[in-house]
């Protein structure tokens, strides 16, 4: 399967991005061949179909990209669906209480830690013919559940969600975060850190990982000196756009070659 937890127990820091708007098996390649080491299907946002999501997972799955989702809404369907396609594992949008915590766990793990149904001629086997119980507890003890934290109400109950079995990690959503706090962007502000703090303090306290999801390089450096080991950064539209800029920005270069002529 992946090799997420097996890195991070080595003691890397992974870093991933998130795929919101184009879905192309192709871009997952082109992520893997750039230096990531895993990248996020948007189901929360996103506007991906079932088909789009499962041909960016099996493409993920045919050359050694984990490719993870982060879900709607915690709801049996959708995680079973993802789950059944293959994904690496699962990201749960605003995470608040152990309860939703217990649920992904639930639906995405199988018996005895969950309920997940049973069906092993899927994507999520590569179609294998597989030894049921061995396979069943293999995945269980690979694919990773990630629980997002983006509210004052996360923070507080972050020491319960992060004690919960089966829960890897806790991945902090600074613009959902910042806008509950009542300050939107301010990443920076002595509150914001604090919330940030505790999150990174209560993932090492319960033997768990955590990090965030910055949209540029400079405002997650400070975090990957804090503890953070599983962060992403930046987006497809994201870095799309920072490169069409940089070229974008020839087109003035005629004028400014004239301008700098003695």
């Amino acid at each position: 399967m992946n090799g997420i937890k097996q890195r991070l127990r080595a003691g890397e820091q992974l870093l991933g991005t998130m795929i919101t708007a184009f879905a192309s098996p192709d871009l997952v390649r082109i992520l893997k061949n750039c230096g990531f080491d895993f990248c996020m299907v948007d189901c929360e946002h996103g506007s991906f179909t079932t088909r789009e999501t499962a041909e960016m997972i099996g493409a993920g799955r045919g050359f050694d990209m984990p490719v993870l989702v982060r879900i709607p809404e915690i709801r049996r369907e959708h995680v079973l669906h993802y789950m059944e396609m293959g994904a690496s594992g699962l990201l749960l949008p605003n995470t608040e209480s152990a309860q939703q915590a217990r649920q992904l766990v639930d639906y995405a793990k199988y018996a005895p830690m969950g309920h997940r149904g049973v069906s092993l001629s899927r994507p999520h086997t590569d179609f294998r013919k597989v030894n049921g119980p061995e396979y069943m507890a293999q995945a269980n003890e690979e694919t990773v559940m990630m629980c997002q934290i983006e509210s004052q109400a996360g923070v507080e109950h972050i020491d319960e969600i992060l004690a919960v079995p089966g829960i890897d990690a806790a991945l902090i959503g600074p613009n959902d975060m910042s806008q509950d706090f009542g300050m939107l962007g301010q990443y920076g502000h002595p509150r914001m850190t604090a919330a940030f703090e505790r999150v990174v303090e209560s993932a090492a306290a319960h033997g768990k990982w955590s990090g965030v999801h910055f949209g540029g390089a400079e405002a997650l450096k400070p975090w990957l000196h804090k503890g953070m080991t599983l962060n992403m950064c930046s987006s497809d539209i994201g870095l799309l756009s920072l490169g069409a800029k940089a070229i974008s920005e020839l087109r003035g270069e005629k004028q400014r070659h004239t301008e700098l002529k003695p």
